[in-house]
């Protein structure tokens, strides 16, 4: 009962002080870690509403309208399309915090259920960010060691990625090595009327499968050590495909596997610090 009483207040305020408001978050990550120096960016939403929040990049939204205008329309191509870097989506149900993680691997996407505890241990330090007077808290997540600054003054237990279950707003949260950080840089209404759409509603085609954590990351290895294998078996069934080039020529397409997979195995390897680490263990 005690559980029940203190998700509705939870629910309670998150409706009264935050519905349907975007905040937008810098992220800054290095994909390799042999070269530190070389720091990509990019600008994240956290669209918080009634049913829950919804973390995504600026330019896959942008990208995802086009790319549903054009099935509507009902055309195969996506061409001159911008994704970004950031092609996940997370989504968090109110009050339970319940989370789900989209992500395409290979020619497939996946629904993941992320169960796990965030054990935070709030700090007494106490930082000034921007307008706002955060206090500190420390978390072991996924592989890395992460350190966040929450305002209280913002009653909402979220935050960018997965990260919740602070006495407010997470502001910034970076990890140990400075690897990866999120910082609040936005906040705005959106029209009262205006919800986020969910990832497992969006036309596709394609079904969406469910999985939890822990099939999740078999499939990240598998497909890190056998990117083609998808299309392999696509093209091992009754599917015929005939690929030309720009001339009009037919393509060679086991050639143009074999190239793939030494591409992809390339990237692999530069693509070395993921924000899950403990994917890659």
């Amino acid at each position: 009962m005690k559980k029940i009483i203190i998700g509705i207040c939870l629910l309670l305020t998150i409706i009264s002080y935050a519905q349907n408001q975007r905040f937008s978050y810098e992220y800054k990550f290095i994909t390799d870690s042999t070269k530190a120096s070389e720091v990509d960016s990019e600008i994240m939403f956290l669209d918080v509403a009634k049913k829950g929040s919804k973390f995504h990049s600026q330019k896959k939204s942008i990208a995802d309208s086009i790319h549903q205008d054009r099935i509507t329309k009902q055309t195969r191509d996506f061409t001159g399309i911008d994704y970004g870097s950031v092609l996940y989506v997370v989504e968090k149900s109110y009050p339970d915090f319940e989370i789900d993680f989209f992500n395409n691997l290979d020619m497939t996407k996946y629904k993941v259920s992320d169960t796990r505890k965030m054990n935070w241990k709030i700090l007494p330090e106490k930082e000034k960010i921007g307008e706002f007077n955060t206090q500190k808290a420390s978390l072991n997540f996924a592989g890395r060691i992460w350190t966040a600054w929450f305002v209280s003054d913002i009653p909402i237990q979220d935050g960018p990625y997965k990260f919740h279950g602070l006495p407010g707003l997470i502001i910034k949260i970076e990890d140990k090595t400075k690897s990866h950080s999120f910082v609040l840089k936005e906040i705005k209404k959106s029209n009262s009327d205006q919800e986020w759409v969910s990832d497992n509603n969006k036309k596709s085609f394609s079904n969406t499968i469910s999985i939890d954590q822990e099939k999740y990351k078999k499939q990240v290895v598998d497909f890190r050590n056998n990117p083609t294998k998808g299309m392999r078996q696509m093209l091992s069934g009754n599917t015929k495909i005939a690929m030309i080039d720009e001339n009009g020529k037919p393509l060679d397409i086991e050639k143009m596997l074999r190239d793939k997979e030494r591409d992809s195995k390339a990237n692999n390897a530069k693509n070395n610090n993921l924000l899950e680490l403990d994917l890659l263990k």
